[in-house]
C-alpha cells in the first residue's frame, strides 16, 4: 500500500513556502500510475485554477528527448558517435579555441582535434551557452524565419571556451546536436522527432510550434525574483527559440503533462511505451544512462548542487556515488530538468519514473527536485 502523504503535503506547501504558483506531479511503478497530485493556478492574475491539460515550455527537459531521437538515428546507423561534427555541418570544420595567455589576455588557437558527435552527447564540445550572442542574433534579426541549418552557421562562428573533450560546459550542443540529426537522417528536426518519438507513444500534444490554440491552453509563465521571493509575470514566451522555424534541441519542446508523461514511462520501461511501442533498444538506454565525465569534466559537473552524487551520460545526469548527497535512488537512476521547473526521474532497476512540471523560470531546482525524488522513494517503500 503507497503512502504519498508526505509528498503531498510538501507538494502543497510549495506554492506557499517557495511561492511557486502551480504544479503537477505524477509518479510510476512497475509499469502502473500510483500518484498524481497538482495544485495552484493556470493563471495566477484572473484567478484560473490548474487543470492538468496546460502546456508548458519544458526548456531543457527537452534535452533527454533530443539525445532519444539522436540516439533512434544511431540505431538506424545514420552516423556514428565518434563521428566528428564537420562531416555533417562543415561550419564546424574550423572552429577557433579561446586560450589565456598568462597575461590575461585571450587568443584564438586552432583545434587541436575535431568536435566529435560524443561531445555534443555529453556537453564537452566547448561551446557555450550565450543566447544573445550577436552571430546567432544577427542571422534571426535579418531572417525571423531562419532554418535550425542556418542558425548553425552562426553558432560554429563563436569561438569555443576550451579544446574539445577538455572539460563540461552546459552549453547549445543539444542544439548543434539536432542540426546533426536533421543531416544525417534528411529529415526536419522536429519532424524526426515526432516520427520516431511523439508519434509512437501518443504524444499527440507535444510540439516545437507554437501557436494560437497552445498559447490559450498555456499555463501563465512567471520568473521567481531571487531578491523579493516573488513569482513575477513572465508572460508565454522562449527565449531559447531564436527563429520561428528553429528547431531548439536544447528547449524547444513545447508539452503536456499527460503528454511528456508518455515519454517517461517509456524510458522507464526501457524504451517501451505504455502502448507497447519501443522507441529504443535497452542497451541504447543503458548507454545513454552510463556516466562518460572523468577528471575535469566530472569535477565542472558535480559542482552544480543539483548533480550531487551524479555522472553525466548523453543527455542526462545519473547516479554514480552514494553518500554525498542523501540520495535514496538506485545506482543508474538517470534523468534532467528544465529552465521553468520541469523534472524526470527515471530509476529502471525499481521501474520508478517521476515526472513533475511548473512554468516558473529561476525555478528553485535545488531545492525542490531532490525532495521530491526522496518523498516519492520512500513513498514506494525503498
Amino acid at each position: 500500500m503507497y503512502t504519498f502523504s508526505s509528498l503531498t503535503k510538501y507538494l502543497d506547501s510549495i506554492l506557499v513556502r517557495e511561492k511557486i504558483p502551480s504544479f503537477n506531479c505524477r509518479v510510476f511503478h512497475k509499469g502502473k500510475e500510483v500518484y498524481r497530485h497538482l495544485g495552484g493556478y493556470k493563471d495566477r492574475e484572473e484567478g484560473i485554477k490548474l487543470q492538468g491539460d496546460e502546456y508548458y515550455f519544458m526548456y531543457s527537459a527537452s534535452k533527454p528527448i533530443t539525445c532519444a531521437a539522436a540516439l533512434h538515428a544511431y540505431e538506424e546507423g545514420k552516423f556514428l558517435i565518434g563521428d566528428p561534427v564537420w562531416w555533417y555541418l562543415p561550419e564546424f570544420r574550423n572552429c577557433k579555441v579561446k586560450n589565456v595567455l598568462p597575461n590575461g589576455e585571450t587568443e584564438l588557437v586552432p583545434l587541436k582535434r575535431d568536435i566529435l558527435i560524443h561531445d555534443l552527447f555529453s556537453m564537452q564540445a566547448g561551446l557555450n551557452y550565450d543566447t544573445e550572442n550577436i552571430e546567432i542574433r544577427s542571422i534571426g534579426n535579418k531572417d525571423p524565419n531562419a532554418s535550425t541549418r542556418e542558425i548553425m552557421k552562426g553558432i560554429a562562428k563563436i569561438p569555443l571556451e576550451f579544446q574539445p573533450g577538455d572539460n563540461f560546459n552546459y552549453s547549445l550542443c543539444h542544439d548543434v546536436l539536432a542540426a546533426v540529426v536533421e543531416v544525417a537522417t534528411g529529415k526536419r528536426f522536429s519532424d524526426y522527432v515526432k516520427e520516431v518519438i511523439f508519434d509512437p507513444l501518443g504524444m499527440t500534444h507535444s510540439t516545437y510550434r507554437i501557436n494560437d490554440e497552445i498559447i490559450e491552453k498555456m499555463a501563465q509563465q512567471y520568473r521567481h525574483n531571487y531578491s523579493t521571493g516573488e513569482a513575477e509575470l513572465f508572460g508565454k514566451k522562449n527565449n531559447y527559440i531564436f527563429t520561428n522555424e528553429y528547431d531548439s534541441g536544447g528547449a524547444g519542446i513545447i508539452s503536456t503533462m499527460d503528454d511528456y508523461a508518455k515519454f517517461v514511462y517509456a524510458m522507464t520501461n526501457y524504451g517501451v511505451g505504455e502502448n507497447g511501442r519501443r522507441i529504443l533498444a535497452r542497451a541504447t538506454i543503458d548507454l545513454m544512462r552510463t556516466n562518460v565525465l572523468s577528471g575535469k569534466s566530472l569535477e565542472s559537473f558535480s559542482s552544480w548542487d543539483t548533480n550531487r552524487e551524479y555522472g553525466y551520460g548523453y543527455g542526462v545526469r545519473t547516479k554514480i556515488g552514494e553518500g554525498r548527497g542523501g540520495n535514496l535512488s538506485s545506482k543508474g537512476e538517470f534523468g534532467w530538468d528544465g529552465a521553468a521547473g520541469s523534472f524526470l526521474s527515471i530509476d529502471p532497476e525499481r521501474q520508478i519514473g517521476i515526472i513533475y512540471t511548473q512554468h516558473m523560470l529561476n525555478p528553485l531546482n535545488n531545492i525542490t527536485h531532490a525532495r521530491i525524488r526522496t518523498l516519492a522513494t520512500l513513498a514506494l517503500g525503498y
